[in-house]
């Protein structure tokens, strides 16, 4: 199939719904709009549901009912609106429940601005909803990986059955690049014998729940959902690894960021810095042993996000503190250029020569 051009929301948009997913409920928020704008136009010509909850709230609860009866389904909102679906993500988590949940991110906290960001690291891999639970989170850097790893999460969140987040931001969001989709058969689409569609008289009904009264059994639940997590870190943990081989000095960093520090890596060799990148694509599980890897021929790391920091504790708890971590981020829905992150690496550079 020849390659198309197309806005990054449009095409997480059509490679979901590429991908099987016929029903899609959310409630606008920029910088993600244009996903249900999308989803509106297409999804009643392939008999599908596109439906504007009236909030936030309603919408991940409906995506927990349309995943009840076992079809693909996703939502997709920006920081502010993740935060209101926080309570019915973990009730998901605990009805074991996959979907996948899109955040586009913006500028925060509070209402913060439209402008890219990545300050949503906490709440995606940390605590994205109450209680003992994971969520699979997708980091994405370009509009093909975003329209290939949407159809990744729906195959992920179905193979483990857990909800799976794919964390974009508003430049990948609203920038426009070459795509190709691929197609998947509605044949193809797994089995969901849990699920809630009726049983014809033919098997026991299928109850999806996340309460338990006796706390013996919520501990079974709780640690047989620990055991799949186990497996998905064993199996599924992604990462790109740059330049690393020679590297003194290692960038870390996801998404859009690291895009712009493959330039700053390649302005850092012509002036003879050995600089290397780890990109982590899936942020949980995150990619702790390429890290710890790199540590032992690396010098210093620095972690480049768009926020203050918050993904370099992960990154000292990798490499067990064993060398130096700093820090250069922009915040606010300002991006870096590849310029600032020179300066930082020379910086570096001059402290281990």
């Amino acid at each position: 199939m020849a390659k198309v051009l197309m806005k990054g929301n449009e095409a997480i948009a059509e490679a979901a719904i590429r991908s099987g997913c016929r029903h899609y409920f959310g409630y606008p928020i920029t910088p993600q709009t244009e996903i249900a704008e999308y989803m509106a136009k297409r999804m009643p010509k392939i008999g599908g549901v596109c439906l504007q909850a009236e909030s936030e709230i309603a919408a991940i609860n409906m995506v927990l009912g349309a995943s009840s009866a076992g079809v693909r389904v996703m939502t997709s909102s920006s920081s502010p609106g993740i935060s209101l679906k926080s309570e019915g993500i973990s009730y998901m988590v605990g009805s074991d429940l996959p979907a996948l949940i899109l955040n586009v991110q913006r500028g925060g906290p509070g209402l913060g601005g439209i402008q890219p960001a990545q300050s949503d690291y906490y709440q995606a891999t940390k605590a994205n909803g109450h209680g003992d639970l994971h969520l699979i989170v997708l980091a994405p850097n370009s509009i093909q990986e975003a329209a290939d790893y949407t159809s990744l999460a729906f195959e992920l969140g179905d193979k483990y059955r857990v909800p799976v987040m794919m964390l974009a931001d508003g430049a990948l969001g609203q920038m426009m690049e070459p795509v190709e989709f691929k197609e998947v058969a509605e044949t193809a689409l797994p089995e969901k014998p849990w699920a809630t569609t009726g049983t014809e008289c033919k098997r026991k009904k299928n109850i999806i729940n996340s309460l338990f009264i006796k706390p013996d059994e919520l501990e079974v639940s709780v640690n047989e959902r620990f055991d799949r997590y186990a497996e998905i870190e064993k199996n599924e943990t992604r990462v790109e690894e740059y330049m690393t081989d020679d590297a003194d000095i290692v960038i870390v960093s996801y998404g859009i960021t690291s895009r712009i520090c493959k330039t700053a890596i390649t302005l850092a060799r012509k002036e003879g810095l050995k600089v290397g990148m780890v990109r982590p694509i899936t942020l949980w599980p995150y990619p702790s042993e390429a890290l710890a890897k790199v540590a032992k021929t690396a010098k210093e790391f620095l972690v480049v996000e768009l926020n203050k920091g918050q993904m370099t504790g992960d990154v000292k708890l990798a490499i067990e503190c064993s060398r130096p971590v700093s820090f250069y981020g922009r915040t606010g829905g300002m991006m870096p250029t590849p310029e600032e992150i020179l300066e930082e690496l020379r910086k570096i550079g001059g402290r281990i020569e």
